[in-house]
């Protein structure tokens, strides 16, 4: 099977100009329009029927000529990029001031370009589809659920997401069984109070102080009121109160994040928070409640499509190059996939010396035939599963 790798490296250099020129002109959030431009030019050059979902992303249907299957295999690859300036003096940086793409969607998509034009020239080879998603709006949290409503889940038995990880050396993958990345959400905080006299609190009920309390109760969920063996974090990461000096507060608004693994802590959360939020302001003649966006839940890696994505990585790019992922408390929306078809989410090295979200990230292009080699065996061997099973 290692010829598929050369396969691969053989279609670099067209892969890599496709990446810069995403790269150059990066798009955030659901509006994608200039990567799905160069997505559908690639593929229409390729012969590879497309489509241009409701929402704004791209479903590619490749369907094998082995045999007749109904069985689909999906593979998906996010698209948006970051509001952030690039600072990497890279020639080909950003040439939109305010976006970069500081978390390889860029690669992520000249990957699945490639895979797609290996599986569509080996065709013969499978039976069944191998349905290819490039997806908008990771970074907000949006993208899968606008692709679930435009139906790219139904009928798919099995799904792949690829995300780079900068601190593997390039040649390597990392994945890990069970749970993965973390669940996430987004809350904020208000605490109502009466403003009065700086010197006369009595007069008041201070929403500084009841939000101060309520900050260092929520760490009380993490150690007192959920299991200790499965991690979660509280963070705070916005406190605003007050006006003027002189002025007991009458609004105190914080916005922060939860992160966990546990599926049953995950669905616990709401309720929690809330009893802390709206009881211990009492305590200080306030009121206080509280909002959730629940941004993604937990990416949880099937069992089976683990051990099936580690067979087929290992033919292409050899067994000790497939390593053990540590658990992140990084978010992915790539779990709502999960709800309706088991799958693996893994992660390929790209030899970085910045994290994930740096205006100073710099990922080695040298990675790009590693992922497509192993999306392309995956979606092969995973079809031939199905068919057989």
């Amino acid at each position: 099977m290692k010829e598929l790798l050369k396969e691969c490296e053989a279609i670099f250099e067209e892969l890599r100009t496709i990446r810069r020129e995403i790269h150059e002109y990066p798009d955030i959030g659901m509006n994608c329009d200039h990567t799905v431009r160069i997505i559908t030019a690639f593929l229409e050059k390729e012969k590879i029927p497309c489509q241009i979902s409701a929402h704004g992303g791209v479903v590619c249907d490749l369907h094998g000529t082995r045999a007749d299957s109904d069985h689909i295999v999906l593979i998906r690859a996010d698209m948006d990029a970051l509001p952030l300036v690039e600072e990497t003096g890279l020639p080909f940086s950003s040439k939109i001031s305010d976006r970069m793409h500081a978390c390889g969607h860029d690669m992520h998509v000249a990957i699945l370009l490639g895979s797609a034009k290996l599986l569509h020239l080996h065709r013969n080879e499978f039976s069944g589809t191998v349905r290819l998603l490039f997806q908008p709006g990771e970074e907000i949290s949006e993208g899968a659920m606008a692709m679930i409503e435009d139906h790219v889940m139904d009928g798919v038995d099995m799904i792949l997401g690829l995300h780079m990880d900068p601190f593997a050396p390039v040649g390597t993958i990392r994945v890990r069984e069970g749970a993965d990345w973390a669940a996430v959400d987004r809350f904020t905080i208000t605490i109502h109070g009466t403003s009065s006299h700086g010197a006369m609190p009595q007069k008041g009920a201070d929403a500084t102080v009841a939000a101060s309390a309520v900050l260092q109760a929520l760490q009380t969920v993490v150690s007192r009121q959920t299991n200790p063996v499965s991690p979660l974090v509280i963070t705070v990461g916005s406190f605003h109160s007050g006006t003027a000096w002189n002025i007991i507060s009458d609004l105190a608004i914080m916005e922060g994040t939860c992160r966990c693994f546990d599926q049953e802590i995950y669905d616990a959360l709401p309720d929690l928070l809330e009893r802390v939020v709206t009881e211990i302001p009492k305590a200080y003649g306030c009121t206080g409640e509280i909002s959730m966006n629940r941004k993604s839940s937990p990416v949880i890696n099937d069992p089976a499509v683990y051990e099936l994505f580690c067979s087929a990585a290992s033919k292409v790019i050899g067994s000790d190059r497939v390593l053990p992922a540590e658990k992140e408390m990084i978010g992915e929306d790539f779990a709502c996939y999960l709800s309706f078809a088991p799958g693996c989410f893994v992660h390929l090295g790209g030899e970085s010396t910045c994290p994930l979200h740096s205006s100073h990230i710099v990922f080695q292009e040298e990675a790009i035939p590693f992922g497509t080699a192993a999306e392309v065996q995956f979606a092969m061997d995973a079809l031939a599963k199905l068919n057989h099973q």
